[in-house]
Formats: structure tokens, C-alpha cells, sequence
């Protein structure tokens, strides 16, 4: 049914403005934005072709989960870009246990979460090549 349908995703937040500052000019992605009614959207475009929308929601609660995963070369590298420009990434204790950077290390490929304004939760995880 849904097999040749462009999928996307989409996430609320708080703050609208908030949120298109951080996901373009920290995370620098391409993000336009367009009204629907009195609510302005804005749309991620991600490489590849996707998109992933967010929306306004005046009672949100941020996600208790990763709702996007950045692959990266070098997390450690990506994890330093980012915290110079203000980002500040999540110290986890316990069974994954991150390290003073954020980076759990060792458990598969290298991760940092962070959060945008809205609090939602984001990842840069280490990517690694496809087997053949």
C-alpha cells in the first residue's frame, strides 16, 4: 500500500523560532518554513532527499527518546564543534555510561546525545562502512 509513498517523519516543539535558530544555524541544516493556518511549520531537509517536519505544540513534552541520529566521521570531533558553539551534551551513569564529553564509548559505535531548545533528544553516533 504505502510502498512507492515518500515517507517523513515530523516532532513538535515550544517554540518555533527557537527551534529553526538551533537546527539552522547550530546544527546547520537547510530549514524552510511555511504557514498552515495560524501555525508556522518549518521542514528539515536532510541529505538525501527526506524531510522531517516540526510543528508548534504549546503543551509539548519533549521526547523521553532519541528522535533523530546524526552519523558522523568523528563523533568526538562533532561532539567539540558543538560544544563551542554552545551545546551542551547529556552525562548518562550506569549501564551506558558516558564519559566527561558525553561519549559512550565502546558499546558498539561511539554516541553523544543532546538536546534542541524544545528538549527533545539528538544523537551524533560514529558512522561506520556498510559491509559488503
Amino acid at each position: 500500500m504505502f510502498k512507492d509513498t515518500k515517507v517523513f517523519s515530523g516532532f513538535a516543539v515550544d517554540d518555533i523560532q527557537k527551534a529553526k535558530a538551533f537546527y539552522q544555524n547550530i546544527l546547520g541544516l537547510e530549514v524552510t518554513e511555511e504557514k498552515m493556518g495560524p501555525a508556522t511549520l518549518l521542514t528539515l531537509h536532510i541529505s538525501g532527499g527526506s524531510t522531517i517536519l516540526i510543528y508548534p505544540k504549546p503543551d509539548h513534552t519533549p521526547a523521553s527518546f532519541t528522535i533523530l541520529n546524526f552519523p558522523v566521521d568523528d563523533v568526538e570531533k562533532t561532539v567539540d564543534a558543538l560544544t563551542e558553539l554552545g551545546v551542551r551534551f547529556e552525562h548518562y551513569e550506569g549501564e551506558i555510561k558516558t564519559d566527561e564529553k558525553g561519549i559512550v564509548r565502546g558499546r558498539g559505535p561511539a554516541v553523544a546525545w543532546f538536546t534542541d531548545p524544545a528538549g527533545n533528544i539528538l544523537s551524533v553516533i560514529e558512522a561506520r562502512p556498510m559491509a559488503s
